[in-house]
């Protein structure tokens, strides 16, 4: 079985902090392993309203792209459920530099409750039981942010890009067939260092990615309703299928990737 569960769509501070949409981060299932991805505020919660519930002491590790807080708010209390209070050590925490020194998101007191703590650097490939993952190229955004690839043999399956300013050519270090992407913003604003929908269709227009799922929706995207946007996308890109995601919908790679 290999499924991705959104505990949280919400995207950035003003959606976050008066929580529009929930913002828990991403579950993935692959087969046997279980990992979540940027545990922002709500997390826990997210897991145990989950139906079925998805408990955390099952997780095999947590990868924060960055630093953020809607990224990861709950990054401790997550590591804590994951290890049952620190009584029984397990687990990978992969996470870039500045989430770990400095001004650290991640507590000293928490690490030794994991097996592992990993840094998080660019183009570096990571192995969490049967997962293979490689982060993407560094991002442009206000702290070290990087994307992930899931991988089977040499071949990428999914791909995440996580919060960014667009660059030109970002979608050839995402070639996964399922293509998750947080589209924060509905029009561009060159300060705010998030994608728009302007930038998502470039990314469509030159991705090969056969699956497409938007998620991270700021206030302007919940504005403008991110099922229609999706509508309307997939009526200029006929041959993806776009979804906008939603909190709480678990999108089923397997069954996808055997089409």
């Amino acid at each position: 079985m290999k499924t991705l569960k959104f505990l949280g769509t919400a995207g950035a501070r003003f959606a976050m902090l008066r929580q529009l949409r929930a913002s828990g981060g991403l579950w993935l299932r692959w087969e046997d392993t279980n990992l979540l991805i940027d545990p922002g505020p709500g997390s826990l919660v997210g897991c145990l309203k989950s139906r079925p519930k998805l408990n955390p002491v099952d997780l095999d590790g947590i990868i924060l792209t960055h630093r953020h807080l809607d990224h990861s708010g709950d990054i401790n209390v997550m590591m804590e459920a994951m290890t049952e209070g620190g009584h029984k050590k397990k687990g990978v925490v992969i996470a870039p530099y500045d989430a770990l020194e400095d001004d650290p998101v991640i507590l000293r007191y928490n690490r030794n409750y994991v097996d592992k703590i990993e840094i998080l650097k660019e183009n570096e490939t990571y192995k969490i039981k049967e997962v293979s993952l490689q982060a993407s190229i560094e991002h442009v955004h206000g702290c070290e942010a990087y994307g992930l690839n899931f991988k089977a043999g040499k071949k990428v399956l999914l791909s995440v890009i996580t919060d960014t300013q667009y660059f030109k050519g970002i979608e050839k270090y995402y070639p996964g067939d399922v293509l998750v992407a947080n589209i924060l913003l509905f029009d561009e604003k060159k300060h705010i260092m998030h994608l728009s929908l302007a930038d998502t269709r470039l990314i469509l227009k030159n991705s090969n990615c056969k699956v497409f799922i938007m998620t991270h929706f700021g206030l302007t995207m919940l504005k403008n309703k991110p099922h229609e946007i999706a509508r309307k996308l997939q009526s200029e890109f006929k041959d993806k299928l776009i979804i906008a995601a939603y909190d709480g919908m678990t999108f089923d790679l397997e069954e996808y990737l055997e089409k």
